[in-house]
């Protein structure tokens, strides 16, 4: 197996990993707080790839290595390619991207309500003895 091959196989499974962290890294400011600063560029940069004709560079890396392989850019870019048809139908995509937007204002919001406990919550001194 080529190296281009390894990298481009490394390269998808690092887009793999970084959608996951889009959808479900809210989460994280749930135990970190200071971690949903991370969080928005991420979600704010997928929501931005998705919506406007911004190149992902993930996408434009892998296509990189595809090139030094012989083989062409992914035809429609990383999601049509590896997602639509494949993790779930195209049709379903509203639903998805409704859900998506669901599990995110839901981190938030948990995040949030963490957030404001933990900042409230009154410290007891220990008594002296």
């Amino acid at each position: 197996m080529s190296t281009a091959r390894v990298l481009a196989d490394l390269t998808v499974g690092l887009h793999i990993l970084a959608l996951l962290y889009i959808g479900l890294g809210g989460f994280l400011a749930w135990r970190w707080p200071k971690s949903i600063f991370v969080h928005i560029f991420f979600a704010a940069w997928g929501v931005a790839v998705n919506v406007f004709p911004i190149d992902c560079p993930l996408t434009a890396l892998e296509d990189y290595f595809r090139r030094l392989q012989g083989l062409g850019p992914l035809p429609g870019g990383f999601n049509a390619y590896y997602i639509y048809g494949t993790v779930f139908p195209r049709s379903s995509l509203p639903l998805i991207a409704a859900s998506a937007l669901t599990i995110l204002v839901f981190s938030y919001l948990g995040a949030y309500t963490r957030w404001r406990h933990r900042d409230h919550t009154p410290v007891h001194p220990v008594p002296h003895v």
